[in-house]
């Protein structure tokens, strides 16, 4: 049986009539100190919810007073919420990955709920992880890599509303939110063969990022309906000095420098570039261009000024936020796909104009 307190009138009052019974403040003793109903308290501490201005100021006001947090693990069970969000990423997660996950619990924290991080060595390795996931109960999960149907159908099983951010090939049976990798690989093929580079050089990521096997795609096609030479192409591992060794393996292969270095990502462009401007003594761009992904902070530094895409992050983990509270709202609908562009970046290490000595017919 619950104690009630006598009225009282100063937050000293009631916090030494707590502490005689030796318990936690609750909303009961905020709501007795205000003069409101224990509801409203409870809708003060609950965002979006409707209060007034004046009811609003005296609950906070008290609670001020008596030190009160509420309870977050006894509101989840009065609501069957833990208000918690599950954001899953790889290991091999790419540099723009801090700004994303920055902007999502910026997002979701708006929306009266928190970000649990949950992380994997490799995108292959999803099951261990899975099963944390369920056992903390989460409202909803953002996932930054592709999931098999298998997956996708455990979270449906489980009504565990899911939203796929930027997996690269991302199932039909999930909601998701994309930048389009595919096209962004035209893009930039397109940009550097505008410029007169026709021998083009990819240093390609783990072949289990779906991502970058789009980006990789999305590079060969545009060559292709150009009527280029095929790219030669290695694999990275996203690290600095998979770029260098990269960089290195394709001047072997193709027995010269290529017109134009792509890389999987930012890093892998940074290796490449102080691999080709301190080892090998390659200019970049005089000889060599060179284009990263991503956007990473270190891409304008002024060691490098990266030729680069950059992903609309901001745009994105909007509308991953607005996608996964509505399903967490109304548990249906039928499976949406928002797809954003990248954005070109003008950086310092690719030639973006025609060289002097070819004519625009050329």
């Amino acid at each position: 049986m619950t104690t009630k307190l006598a009225p009282v009138t100063s937050p000293a009052d009631c916090k030494a009539a707590i502490q005689r019974e030796n318990r936690r403040v609750t909303s009961y003793d905020v709501a007795l100190l205000a003069g409101v109903s224990q509801s409203a308290v409870s809708r003060c501490f609950k965002p979006g919810a409707s209060v007034s201005k004046a009811t609003y100021a005296r609950v906070m006001k008290a609670a001020q007073g008596l030190d009160y947090i509420p309870n977050a693990a006894a509101r989840s069970l009065i609501t069957r919420r833990s208000n918690i969000v599950g954001v899953i990423i790889s290991h091999l997660a790419n540099l723009y990955h801090p700004e994303a996950l920055s902007e999502l619990s910026q997002q979701i924290n708006r929306r009266g709920k928190r970000v649990l991080l949950f992380t994997w060595q490799n995108e292959l390795d999803v099951e261990h992880v899975l099963t944390d996931v369920w056992q903390y109960q989460v409202d909803g999960v953002i996932a930054s890599a592709p999931l098999s149907d298998a997956h996708v159908a455990e979270f449906s099983r489980r009504d565990v509303p899911l939203v796929a951010f930027n997996p690269g090939q991302a199932s039909q049976l999930v909601n998701s939110v994309v930048c389009d990798q595919r096209e962004a690989g035209h893009m930039l093929v397109s940009r550097l063969a505008a410029a007169g580079h026709r021998l083009f050089g990819i240093i390609d990521g783990p072949e289990s990022n779906a991502v970058c096997n789009e980006r990789r795609r999305g590079c060969a096609e545009r060559l292709a309906q150009l009527g280029y030479p095929a790219p030669v192409i290695v694999r990275g591992n996203f690290d600095y000095a998979s770029g260098a060794r990269g960089l290195r393996d394709i001047i072997a292969q193709a027995g010269r420098v290529p017109d134009a270095l792509i890389c999987g990502n930012d890093v892998m462009a940074f290796g490449a570039i102080d691999c080709a401007r301190h080892e090998l003594g390659i200019s970049v761009p005089g000889e060599l261009s060179v284009a990263g992904f991503d956007a990473a902070e270190a891409s304008n530094w002024l060691s490098y000024q990266l030729t680069t895409l950059r992903l609309p992050v901001q745009k994105m983990a909007v509308a991953a936020a607005e996608l996964l509270s509505n399903l967490i709202d109304t548990h249906d609908g039928d499976a949406e796909r928002r797809v954003f562009a990248p954005q070109f970046i003008e950086g310092a290490t690719a030639r973006l104009t025609l060289p002097a000595s070819v004519s625009l017919a050329a």
